[in-house]
Protein backbone atom coordinates (compact mmCIF):
# COMPACT_ATOMS: atom_id res chain seq x y z
CA UNK A 1 0.00 0.00 0.00
CA UNK A 2 1.93 3.08 -1.16
CA UNK A 3 0.06 5.48 1.92
CA UNK A 4 1.88 3.00 4.21
CA UNK A 5 5.41 2.98 2.66
CA UNK A 6 5.57 6.88 2.42
CA UNK A 7 3.75 7.07 6.27
CA UNK A 8 6.81 4.31 6.86
CA UNK A 9 9.63 7.24 4.91
CA UNK A 10 7.83 10.06 7.02
CA UNK A 11 8.07 7.89 10.35
CA UNK A 12 11.37 7.17 10.03
CA UNK A 13 12.43 11.14 9.11
CA UNK A 14 10.54 11.88 11.95
CA UNK A 15 12.17 9.62 13.87
CA UNK A 16 15.49 10.25 13.03
CA UNK A 17 14.93 13.89 13.58
CA UNK A 18 14.29 13.10 17.04
CA UNK A 19 17.57 11.26 17.28
CA UNK A 20 19.94 13.75 15.37
CA UNK A 21 18.80 16.35 17.66
CA UNK A 22 18.94 14.27 21.05
CA UNK A 23 23.03 14.02 19.52
CA UNK A 24 22.98 17.00 18.32
CA UNK A 25 24.05 16.02 14.88
CA UNK A 26 23.29 19.12 12.93
CA UNK A 27 24.05 18.08 8.89
CA UNK A 28 22.27 15.26 9.63
CA UNK A 29 19.43 17.32 11.43
CA UNK A 30 19.75 19.61 8.67
CA UNK A 31 19.27 16.84 5.43
CA UNK A 32 16.47 15.63 7.05
CA UNK A 33 14.90 18.79 7.67
CA UNK A 34 15.01 19.44 4.50
CA UNK A 35 13.96 16.18 3.20
CA UNK A 36 10.57 16.18 5.71
CA UNK A 37 9.99 20.25 4.31
CA UNK A 38 10.43 18.92 0.18
CA UNK A 39 8.09 15.50 0.97
CA UNK A 40 5.38 18.21 2.37
CA UNK A 41 5.79 20.52 -0.43
CA UNK A 42 5.16 17.76 -2.85
CA UNK A 43 2.35 16.48 -1.22
CA UNK A 44 1.02 19.88 -1.21
CA UNK A 45 1.54 19.84 -4.92
CA UNK A 46 0.12 16.63 -5.63
CA UNK A 47 -2.57 17.42 -3.44
CA UNK A 48 -2.86 14.32 -1.43
CA UNK A 49 -0.38 11.49 0.01
CA UNK A 50 2.53 10.56 -2.10
CA UNK A 51 3.52 6.91 -2.93
CA UNK A 52 6.67 5.13 -2.60
CA UNK A 53 8.16 6.01 -5.82
CA UNK A 54 7.16 9.86 -5.89
CA UNK A 55 8.25 9.94 -2.01
CA UNK A 56 11.33 8.15 -3.20
CA UNK A 57 11.70 10.92 -6.04
CA UNK A 58 11.58 13.54 -4.37
CA UNK A 59 14.48 12.48 -2.21
CA UNK A 60 16.07 11.60 -5.33
CA UNK A 61 15.84 15.33 -6.92
CA UNK A 62 18.03 16.37 -3.36
CA UNK A 63 20.41 13.95 -3.20
CA UNK A 64 20.99 15.17 -7.27
CA UNK A 65 20.85 19.06 -5.97
CA UNK A 66 23.77 18.05 -3.67
CA UNK A 67 25.75 16.12 -6.81
CA UNK A 68 25.02 19.31 -8.34
CA UNK A 69 26.63 21.55 -5.81
CA UNK A 70 29.69 19.23 -4.90
CA UNK A 71 30.66 19.62 -8.77
CA UNK A 72 30.43 23.60 -8.37
CA UNK A 73 32.06 23.71 -4.96
CA UNK A 74 35.09 21.51 -6.03
CA UNK A 75 34.94 23.74 -8.80
CA UNK A 76 35.14 26.71 -6.69
CA UNK A 77 38.16 24.95 -4.54
CA UNK A 78 35.68 24.93 -1.46
CA UNK A 79 36.62 21.74 0.23
CA UNK A 80 34.82 23.06 3.49
CA UNK A 81 31.31 22.90 1.43
CA UNK A 82 32.10 19.84 -0.32
CA UNK A 83 32.75 18.16 2.88
CA UNK A 84 29.11 19.74 4.32
CA UNK A 85 27.07 18.61 1.36
CA UNK A 86 29.09 14.85 0.40
CA UNK A 87 27.79 14.11 4.48
CA UNK A 88 24.07 15.71 3.63
CA UNK A 89 24.04 13.30 0.78
CA UNK A 90 25.11 10.09 2.52
CA UNK A 91 22.51 10.94 4.93
CA UNK A 92 19.55 10.77 2.01
CA UNK A 93 20.85 8.41 0.46
CA UNK A 94 20.42 6.13 2.99
CA UNK A 95 16.25 6.85 2.74
CA UNK A 96 16.72 5.41 -0.84
CA UNK A 97 16.47 1.78 -2.21
CA UNK A 98 19.83 0.40 -3.03
CA UNK A 99 20.98 1.48 -6.21
CA UNK A 100 22.23 -1.18 -9.36
CA UNK A 101 25.16 -2.29 -9.99
CA UNK A 102 26.52 -1.92 -13.62
CA UNK A 103 26.49 -5.42 -14.34
CA UNK A 104 22.91 -5.29 -13.50
CA UNK A 105 22.09 -2.36 -15.21
CA UNK A 106 24.38 -3.95 -18.44
CA UNK A 107 22.02 -7.03 -18.02
CA UNK A 108 18.52 -4.52 -18.26
CA UNK A 109 20.11 -2.97 -20.89
CA UNK A 110 20.90 -5.46 -23.04
CA UNK A 111 17.47 -7.18 -22.77
CA UNK A 112 16.13 -3.44 -24.27
CA UNK A 113 17.66 -3.26 -27.30
CA UNK A 114 16.98 -7.43 -27.85
CA UNK A 115 13.26 -6.26 -26.79
CA UNK A 116 13.50 -3.24 -29.41
CA UNK A 117 15.70 -4.55 -32.14
CA UNK A 118 17.80 -2.03 -31.86
CA UNK A 119 20.83 -1.82 -34.01
CA UNK A 120 23.05 1.65 -33.43
CA UNK A 121 23.72 4.28 -31.82
CA UNK A 122 20.17 5.97 -33.39
CA UNK A 123 18.33 3.47 -31.67
CA UNK A 124 19.25 5.22 -28.27
CA UNK A 125 16.62 6.48 -27.46
CA UNK A 126 13.89 3.86 -27.74
CA UNK A 127 16.34 1.85 -26.23
CA UNK A 128 16.38 4.53 -23.09
CA UNK A 129 12.36 4.52 -22.80
CA UNK A 130 12.52 0.58 -22.88
CA UNK A 131 15.48 0.18 -20.55
CA UNK A 132 14.54 3.62 -17.95
CA UNK A 133 11.38 2.30 -16.55
CA UNK A 134 12.91 -1.36 -15.64
CA UNK A 135 15.38 0.46 -13.43
CA UNK A 136 13.33 3.54 -11.90
CA UNK A 137 14.56 4.90 -8.96
CA UNK A 138 17.31 2.00 -8.15
CA UNK A 139 19.72 3.41 -11.51
CA UNK A 140 21.16 6.72 -12.93
CA UNK A 141 19.84 7.88 -15.89
CA UNK A 142 23.52 9.43 -17.19
CA UNK A 143 25.01 5.80 -15.65
CA UNK A 144 22.16 3.59 -18.19
CA UNK A 145 22.66 6.44 -21.17
CA UNK A 146 26.30 5.34 -21.24
CA UNK A 147 25.85 2.19 -20.67
CA UNK A 148 23.16 1.77 -23.68
CA UNK A 149 25.86 4.01 -25.79
CA UNK A 150 28.52 1.51 -24.68
CA UNK A 151 26.39 -1.41 -26.20
CA UNK A 152 24.66 -0.02 -28.72
CA UNK A 153 28.46 1.33 -30.83
CA UNK A 154 30.31 -1.93 -29.52
CA UNK A 155 27.87 -4.57 -29.92
CA UNK A 156 25.68 -3.03 -32.90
Amino acid sequence: MPDDTTLDLGGRLDTDLKDALRAGQKVRLGAIRRARAALRNAEIEARGELSEDQAARVVRGLVKQHRESIDQFQAAGREDLVAKETEEMAVLQGYLPAEMDDAAITAVVSEAIAAEGASGPADLGRVMKAAMPRVAGRADGKKVRAIAQGLLEGGA
